[in-house]
């Protein structure tokens, strides 16, 4: 006889109920006991790996925020005051080192320039009149020694004659006075042929050059210079910034900062540490550098040097703690990082970043 098949009423209708295979049941046991050693050893080993991993690097790195991107900048003048006729440049344009920047006005300084010519002349005129006294004194000294000697003769003469009873003594008298008179104009002539040579050639720059001549010239190198300086040139590459101060028509001044020169091809990281991180950190460990600009872009730099003072010392007003209010502040300290990579985007000054020193070590 077929067995009849079991059969659990529920309410008004009946359901049938398969019967469980023996390998429906073993499966969770098997599932059950490959659980069982994982969670055993896979959950301890994972721990472990997680711990050792904080315990190699706990200490192991100094980051900061506070760091931004560093370039040079020069700030340019006028070295002579004018007003200004031509503007070269404009603003966040690329200039070349002696590529012009702004003329001011020359024609002052051209004038300068031809007054001193204009004294060079003169001077050279001074000098020849110079040359012919010069060579008149030596007539002079001449004429003064032949009458100097004539007197001695006249006086010896004299004096013998006196001797002799041969003339008065008034006459001798007259003939030492002649003499006297005649050595004076000798030394008169001498002294005249001394300061003649002396302004010919004495005191001059170049040895055996005229003062008066050198003087001039002098000048007019001063003048051909300050022309030489209405026209100002980069003297950097880099990238024109703050040049909207600079108009034509405007009076420039002396000294007075006209535009500025950020030299864009030399960049380097300024990050402010906390001095609490400078204990192992060394000039030469390894850096990276991601900026907030450029998501993804990291790159790699190293300590290039530690700053001899924290930023607080020097502010314009350091701060004063001989007080009774004095709440303890942990300090920054600049370190400079410079940057190995070259870089695919463009680094502007003062742009954020994030740096991270590995301190194990320098970089290999």
């Amino acid at each position: 006889m077929a067995e009849a098949d079991p059969k659990i009423e529920k309410g008004p209708e009946t359901v049938a109920v398969e019967p469980t295979s023996e390998a429906e049941i073993v499966e969770p046991r098997a599932r059950r006991g490959l659980l069982r050693p994982l969670l055993m050893f896979g959950v301890p080993i994972i721990l472990l790996g997680v711990v050792g991993f904080f315990w190699l690097t706990s200490g192991r790195f100094a980051s900061t925020d506070n760091a931004y991107v560093q370039q040079d900048k020069v700030s340019v003048s006028a070295e002579v005051a004018g007003r200004i006729v031509n503007v070269a440049v404009r603003e966040n344009q690329r200039v070349k080192k002696g590529d012009l920047l702004f003329e001011i006005d020359s024609a002052p300084y051209r004038i300068a320039v031809a007054q001193a010519d204009a004294a060079i002349a003169n001077a050279q005129v001074e000098l020849q009149t110079l040359k012919t006294s010069y060579a008149g004194t030596g007539a002079d000294i001449q004429a003064a020694r032949d009458s100097m000697l004539a007197a001695q003769e006249d006086y010896q003469r004299q004096s013998e004659l006196m001797k002799s009873g041969f003339t008065t003594r008034a006459r001798l008298q007259q003939s030492e006075h002649g003499l006297e008179q005649a050595r004076a104009t000798l030394q008169r002539a001498n002294a005249d042929a001394a300061e003649a040579r002396s302004k010919l050639a004495t005191g001059a720059a170049v040895p055996g050059e005229n003062p008066q001549i050198a003087a001039a010239r002098v000048q007019r190198d001063q003048a051909q210079l300050n022309l030489g300086r209405t026209r100002v040139y980069a003297p950097a590459d880099g990238v024109v910034s703050q040049s909207e101060r600079l108009q034509v028509g405007q009076q420039m001044m002396t000294g007075l900062p006209a535009l500025t020169i950020v030299t864009s091809d030399r960049s380097w990281i300024e990050a402010n540490f906390k001095e609490t991180d400078l204990n192992k950190m060394r000039v030469g460990q390894c850096a990276d550098v991601s900026f907030d600009a450029y998501p993804g872009l990291k790159l790699k730099g190293h300590v290039a040097s530690i700053g001899a003072g924290t930023g607080s010392e020097f502010s314009v007003l350091p701060a004063q703690n001989a007080n009774g209010n004095w709440v303890k502040v942990t300090q920054r300290v600049p370190v400079r990082i410079f940057i190995d990579d070259k870089s695919p985007r463009a680094l502007i000054a003062g742009l954020s970043s994030d740096v991270e020193v590995d301190l194990q070590g320098p970089c290999k």
